[in-house]
């Protein structure tokens, strides 16, 4: 189906024919008329800070930002699904046009800047699926307005946390001016507090999601902010504001680069923080993945986890069972039983 339909998706503006795909979604999802992916491969069973994951393949933030669909995809096969990021008060993003495809790079130049229908949409959202099985985390990010960034993310976690699987801190987005400051150690630390206490005792863990662009003395900053703050995890990496040689016409568009050129810089930055940790917090791994090959390289690279998005853009919902299916033959090739038995052999 999904090929039949690319080359009049790919006519239309792609943030009209990504609009689209999300109505779709809804009807589908409403009517139960979606195809339910098959049952997964036992050993892809993972877990990640005591979330128990049936495959590890995940949705990666952008794509449900409002969290409007995370059951449609977690019905398309999808391990988790990441929503987000979601901003305290409404705001539009930047102006359009801000998404852009490059076909000859199978790559994705956005520049959103957190277009977001707000807190108060996202709890509706999330309050509506309570009971539904599935993970289904939440990421969150701040108003480009905002005279206090980090309290952005304090009051959308007391807001949205209660009703997630997960939380991640977004402070990694290229796109909102100034955003990227809060990765700098005083103001990590801070941010990290502040967050902490205002989860409390609710047992729900929280990530922080980290830019691939790090200098040399940043990675162990953000490291040991993020383990003396008591982060359960890291998602290594948002979009890259990096230009490798790309041969489409939208080369030069300001913003965050996805997709296929992003997977050396992705699995390097993977790499980096895994040697920082020394395995003392979990990874997930994005940028680049569009195969279990990917996938695996990611997970024997200290990934316990993966997530994807660009990919989808090109292959169609149909590449997450693909990877599922690639990911535990290799797990079978190489003697593992299980992907954290992979993880773990770093």
């Amino acid at each position: 189906m999904f090929a039949l339909l690319k080359p009049w998706l790919f006519a239309l503006d792609p943030e009209v024919a990504h609009n689209l795909t999300l109505a779709a979604l809804k009807t589908g999802q409403s009517l139960a008329v979606l195809p339910r992916a098959a049952a997964d491969d036992p050993i892809l069973a993972t877990s990640i800070a005591g979330l128990s994951l049936p495959n590890p393949i995940g949705l990666a933030a952008g794509f449900d930002k409002d969290a409007e669909v995370p059951d449609a995809m977690l019905k398309l096969g999808f391990g988790f699904v990441e929503c987000g990021s979601v901003c305290p008060r409404p705001q539009p993003g930047n102006p359009q046009p801000r998404l852009f495809r490059l076909v000859e790079d199978r790559a994705v130049i956005n520049r959103f800047g957190f277009n977001s229908k707000g807190v108060e949409f996202a709890h509706a959202r999330l309050t509506a699926r309570a009971g539904k099985s599935g993970i289904v985390g939440i990421n969150l990010g701040a108003n480009k307005d905002s005279a206090d960034r980090t309290d952005d993310y304090v009051v959308a976690l007391r807001a949205l946390a209660p009703h997630a699987s997960y939380v991640t801190v977004n402070i990694s987005s290229p796109n909102t001016p100034g955003l990227r400051s809060l990765q700098d150690g005083a103001a990590l630390a801070d941010l990290i507090a502040r967050v902490m206490a205002a989860r409390g005792q609710l047992d729900v863990p929280l990530f922080v999601k980290v830019a691939p662009d790090q200098g040399e003395d940043d990675w162990a900053t953000i490291v040991r902010a993020c383990i003396d703050g008591g982060v359960d995890g890291l998602i290594v990496s948002n979009t890259t504001v990096s230009r490798p040689a790309l041969a489409s016409r939208h080369a030069g568009e300001t913003g965050g680069l996805s997709g296929a050129p992003l997977k050396p810089l992705a699995l390097a930055a993977l790499q980096r923080f895994r040697s920082e940790t020394g395995g003392q917090l979990p990874l997930i791994a994005v940028g680049g993945i569009a195969s279990g090959q990917d996938a695996y390289d990611r997970i024997r690279a200290g990934a316990s986890a993966v997530q994807l998005y660009s990919a989808l853009v090109y292959e169609g919902p149909g590449l997450v069972t693909r990877i599922k299916a690639e990911l535990a033959a290799l797990l079978r090739r190489d003697g593992f039983a299980s992907v954290a038995a992979a993880c773990r052999a770093v």
